[in-house]
């Protein structure tokens, strides 16, 4: 019909590649095929110079005409354009590439796949180990047990700012038979180990030197799961401990001393929209106690 315009046939990858080597087959046997006459009418051109014409007559190589050794090197070549074409072509050409790349990217992707299922069987033993520290954090009732100034100070060279016998006393009878998670500074800083408590010790040092009893480890999640067979273990210090604590624990227990300090370790800011507070026992100061304190109870919301 006038005005429609003709479609043209639509040939795919595949068909046009299987085109494009059938062509290059076609060239390479009519090469060969001009190459054979080549190689006769040569043949018979260097036969005819050196018997009719008497070019090279006297010529010869190893009692033979020099001729013949020109036609079998000639000969040679020859055999070789056939070899070329027949052989090489088809056993190593690009159809025989392809079979072989084929079956180095299979042998490969089978090697990748059983890399995955191994990276997924490890990933899923390491995830099951995770989740199930992170139950037990959790469920672990972590308490953190601190005694704050009013601008947060909790310490100055690794001891305490102040001395309160009622705070001591609250601490002793709170902590005893439970067991104490701290960093290694502020387990250094006792004399020696605390009675009627298990210690729990977060270090970084590798081979830690600790006595008999206390028990080493290297990060809070680990301490927390070395705990786990206590109701209410407890987070003593220092500071960085107290910070990561935050995320996991469930009460704070805090005697907030009304004063403030000059310290080099702070108690993190208390975010009132996480934490409630369920307590409150205010206590003035005495010959006893240089500083007016309150005990303070809070619990995650």
């Amino acid at each position: 019909m006038f005005g429609k315009k003709s479609t043209k046939p639509q040939i795919d990858k595949d068909q046009l590649e299987l085109i494009e080597n059938a062509q290059k087959r076609i060239k390479q046997k009519k090469r060969l095929y001009v190459h054979f006459v080549i190689f006769l009418i040569g043949a018979i051109f260097l036969i005819v110079a050196n018997t009719v014409l008497g070019i090279g007559k006297d010529l010869t190589f190893f009692g033979k005409e020099w001729f013949l050794y020109a036609i079998l090197i000639w000969l040679f070549l020859f055999v070789y354009h056939v070899f070329n074409v027949f052989i090489t072509n088809k056993f190593m050409g690009k159809a025989w590439e392809q079979q072989q790349l084929e079956k180095l990217v299979a042998k490969q992707q089978n090697r990748i796949e059983k890399l995955k299922e191994g990276f997924l069987k490890e990933e899923t033993l390491i995830a099951k180990t995770e989740a199930f520290k992170e139950t037990n954090i959790k469920n672990s009732n972590l308490t953190i047990i601190v005694a704050a100034a009013e601008n947060n100070a909790i310490g100055k060279g690794n001891q305490l700012i102040w001395h309160l016998s009622d705070d001591l006393k609250r601490f002793k009878a709170l902590t005893s038979e439970h067991h104490i998670i701290m960093g290694r500074k502020t387990f250094e800083s006792f004399p020696k180990p605390l009675p009627n408590r298990t210690h729990v010790v977060i270090t970084r040092q590798t081979n830690y030197n600790a006595p008999s009893g206390v028990i080493v480890v290297n990060n809070l999640k680990d301490a927390i799961d070395a705990a786990k067979t206590d109701k209410q273990p407890f987070i003593i210090g220092g500071g960085e401990i107290y910070k990561q604590a935050l995320t996991f624990a469930s009460k704070i227990e805090l005697t907030r001393v009304h004063h403030n300090f000059e310290a080099d370790t702070f108690f993190p800011e208390i975010d009132e929209t996480i934490w409630k507070e369920t307590a409150n026992i205010f206590h003035t100061k005495d010959a006893d106690h240089d500083y007016e304190f309150s005990f303070i109870t809070y619990e995650r919301k």
